[in-house]
């Protein structure tokens, strides 16, 4: 298979990560490094031995990359999405793609107008674990009528930066609730339930000083599906989920794996026995890249860990979280 040339926008933290899993990816090499900062740039590739650093629109105007990661702030991703799509580059982006559905639409309508791969990044949806849990549930190993229970959260030092700023899309939300969504929208996907049908039922949550939402719960609920699920940028809460249904439950101790390592294992519980699931961890982030690459391989626009359909309904109910305790009268 062709090898595909990577360039990182946003040497960060994030794309450090990413920049450290693609020798372990099974076709993706970093190639150029991207940024508004030139000499941050130029150290981010030194250190992971890119050959090629310039500004994005430089980078995208390169006929020598294939796909870009795009790590920047959420409210940039749009744009940048849409500038690597029109200039033939292949997307994989951060979560979440932008602050708004309607922003998500312009990306991937642009995706199809490229007819060129966009994947958004929840690293917990590539790899083994993530097929093994889907099958269980498609299966009905625990039953129907699923319930789902899951949170993210951790405590962030002083209350400045990204996540503390509404004019950079910060909040608990948008950084962290984004998990539990997402697994909530696909394992309602492998129940057979069309996740366009959850909706946000009821929320609750706190707004802080700077005017983000710090910590904050929800319930989704849909035909035969609801989760409960909970984020928090100010409190450390378990990485952790259960999936009750008619039949038994699913305990899933760390669902969501590391940034080094995907979830290794769940236990189904059912008639009164337990049955340990285990499957071999991989690197999240080659995981991601090689989903890219294989899409680029087959001409398809989609990766099926995480498809536009489910980006779409992440989104909305992101939206609808958010907008929920925009709404709620404070004091």
């Amino acid at each position: 298979m062709k090898t595909t040339r990577w360039a990182i926008l946003g040497p960060g933290d994030i794309g450090g990560w990413f920049a450290r899993a693609l020798p372990g990816s099974a076709h993706g090499t970093l190639h150029a490094v991207g940024s508004t900062n030139p000499d941050r740039a130029a150290a981010f590739a030194a250190t992971h031995g890119a050959p090629v650093t310039g500004s994005y629109e430089e980078l995208l105007a390169r006929d020598d990359i294939d796909a870009v990661y795009i790590s920047t702030v959420n409210t940039t991703h749009a744009d940048l999405a849409v500038a690597a799509l029109k200039a033939g580059k292949a997307v994989l982006c951060e979560k979440p793609v932008a602050p708004s559905t309607a922003e998500l639409e312009r990306v991937l309508g642009q995706a199809a107008a490229s007819g060129l791969p966009f994947v958004e990044a929840y690293k917990h949806r590539f790899g083994p674990f993530a097929r093994a849990l889907d099958a269980a549930v498609a299966s009905r190993e625990v039953g129907t009528a699923l319930q789902l229970v899951a949170s993210f959260g951790f405590a962030a030092g002083e209350r400045t930066g990204r996540l503390f700023d509404p004019e950079l899309a910060g909040g608990a939300i948008l950084d962290v609730g984004g998990y539990p969504v997402a697994l909530a929208v696909g394992l309602a996907a492998a129940a057979g339930v069309d996740p366009t049908g959850l909706r946000v039922t009821v929320a609750a949550g706190h707004i802080g000083d700077t005017g983000v939402d710090e910590h904050a719960s929800a319930t989704i609920a849909g035909a035969g599906f609801s989760a409960d699920v909970e984020c928090s940028i100010v409190a450390e809460l378990p990485r952790s989920a259960t999936l009750s249904g008619s039949t038994g439950i699913i305990e899933l101790a760390d669902v969501f794996g590391s940034r080094s390592a995907s979830a290794a294992s769940f236990i189904v519980r059912k008639d009164g026995r337990d049955r340990l699931v285990e499957v071999p961890t991989v690197d999240p982030f080659a995981a991601e890249a090689d989903a890219v690459s294989q899409a680029l391989l087959d001409g398809r626009t989609e990766a099926p860990e995480v498809p536009w359909a489910h980006s779409r309904s992440v989104a909305r109910l992101l939206e609808q979280w958010r907008g929920a305790l925009d709404a709620a009268p404070r004091g």
